[in-house]
């Protein structure tokens, strides 16, 4: 089956480079100054998956992060939760005992993670012992290599699998954008995720250099809304990887908003993967240097 003209028929063929960078310009160009705003401010960061994917975590990082969040209500009242806490499979179980802040779901990386070259039995078993553990989610990294290999069924059929082994949990599928470089290849790979049964498409995995760029971002957001033209299901997206500024999570946050809508301004259908922006967001919202997390 050659899905590029499937996919194409189906779908439609896309924005040329020219125009995704033309458009993705227009975007940055008109965000609203009321984004900016403390209101819009909170709805980011409560659309935040705080990420420690660290090679020397362990259990007293897992608790730190942990006593942050079950804290962060008392401490800052006016905030609101953030979505999730993304860990490396080892500190799912000792997360899932020590989280006690409402609302806030435990999100685990794997099936190979970062670079998803492993057997797909390991993959599998993984994804497995994730549920068992109790993850809420899990982020998943598509076969970067066999898909710039050409080998775009074998990807396809993977993430199936891979879907069927996370059934019950959302799966986030990670494209590696920084690896595909071209809008074509982006939007071809957030087919075969969503066909797959993604319930998010995000960009990065963070351990590349380039991860998270508007264009990818908009490329995306454009498939998701093709998609969701044909298919009435709604997938959600995350911009993960290097994001740090403020102002770089306004610039998503009205891509969004302006691409996907106000229906998608939630933490079930946008997400934003960061560590040192959480710190940003309320030092900017509070108006006072802020190291919570």
């Amino acid at each position: 089956m050659n899905l590029i003209k499937a996919y194409s028929e189906k779908y439609g063929t896309g924005e040329s480079e020219q125009a995704t960078l033309a458009g993705t310009q227009e975007i940055i160009s008109s965000i609203p100054a009321a984004f900016s705003s403390p209101e819009h401010l909170k709805k980011i960061f409560s659309l935040l998956d705080i990420t420690t994917l660290n090679t020397d975590d362990n259990i007293a990082t897992a608790q730190k992060f942990t006593n942050n969040l079950n804290s962060f209500a008392s401490l800052f009242p006016e905030m609101p939760p953030v979505a999730a806490l993304c860990v490396y499979p080892l500190l799912v179980e000792e997360v899932r005992l020590y989280l006690k802040a409402p609302g806030v779901k435990i999100a685990a990386v794997g099936a190979g993670f970062p670079s998803s070259q492993t057997f797909l039995a390991v993959k599998l078993a993984e994804c497995g012992l994730l549920m068992k553990k109790g993850a809420d989610e899990i982020d998943v990294v598509i076969s970067a290599g066999r898909f710039l290999a050409g080998e775009y069924m074998a990807v396809l059929n993977e993430l199936i699998l891979i879907r069927e082994a996370t059934a019950g949990v959302r799966l986030k599928v990670i494209l590696e954008t920084g690896l595909l470089k071209t809008a074509e290849n982006i939007r071809l790979a957030s087919f075969i995720a969503m066909e797959a049964g993604a319930d998010f498409i995000k960009t990065s995995t963070g351990k590349i250099p380039v991860a998270a760029t508007p264009g990818a971002v908009y490329t995306m957001a454009k498939a998701i809304s093709d998609f969701y033209k044909v298919s009435n299901k709604p997938v959600g997206i995350k911009p993960a990887g290097g994001i740090v500024e403020v102002g770089d999570a306004v610039v998503y946050y009205h891509m969004i908003h302006k691409l996907l809508g106000e229906e998608w301004l939630t933490p079930g259908l946008f997400r934003i993967g960061a560590s040192r922006l959480a710190n940003n967001l309320l030092s900017r919202i509070l108006e006072r240097e802020i190291q919570h997390f």
